[in-house]
């Protein structure tokens, strides 16, 4: 399992989760999308807004695997702002390519980027 060094492990003074420690001994968890309802609690948007922005500066728009990144952060971001690269992928592989779909997340989370290139991290207060 690759480990994304740099990556924050976690949403500060919360136990919003962003990465794991170590593979699952009894197998990989799988990525599947997560339905957002607009009712869903404040901090749970705020976790997902700062998760995206960490993906943002960490990898921008390149693949990236999946690696320690945590699967059910990011199962709240797949199949809109994050997607497959390949055609066919693994979900419950730790070696998954992921990357970052730049207008999805324009759209869905359009307080983070003040420009073209640059996410910034959300509000917290």
């Amino acid at each position: 399992m690759l480990k994304h060094r740099g990556f924050p492990g976690r949403l500060s003074g919360t136990d919003f989760q962003f990465t794991i420690r170590r593979a699952n001994p009894r197998g990989v968890t799988p990525l599947k999308a997560r339905e957002r309802h607009r009712d869903r609690k404040p901090a749970d948007r705020t976790a997902d807004a700062a998760f995206l922005s960490a993906l943002w500066t960490h990898f921008g728009d390149a693949p990236f695997a999946r690696g320690n990144l945590d699967a059910g952060r990011l199962s709240w971001l797949l199949g809109r702002e994050v997607v497959f690269v390949e055609d066919d992928p693994d979900p419950a592989s730790y070696d998954t390519l992921l990357r970052i779909d730049a207008v999805a997340a324009r759209r869905g989370f359009p307080d983070l980027f003040d420009d073209d290139t640059t996410a910034r991290a959300p509000d917290l207060s």
